[in-house]
């Protein structure tokens, strides 16, 4: 990999760039996130996702509600 390649970067403690657009576009197709209404700017996680998630280990409890 090119040091100039940078696919994926932190944008306060989020994570952006290519990497974080493309995980956003799989979890959307793959029905893990959805939103309520298509307007929305936030995003919820599914009961698919919940499994999902778990499934790779990821501990949805550290998620903070806003």
């Amino acid at each position: 990999m090119s040091t100039s390649h940078k696919p994926a970067k932190i944008c306060y403690s989020h994570l952006g760039g290519k990497l974080g657009t493309l995980l956003l576009e799989q979890f959307i197709e793959k029905q893990w996130i959805a939103k309520e209404k298509p307007g929305d700017k936030h995003y919820y996680i599914t009961p698919l996702g919940e499994k999902e998630f778990a499934k790779l280990g990821i501990d949805l409890s550290q998620i903070k509600e806003e």
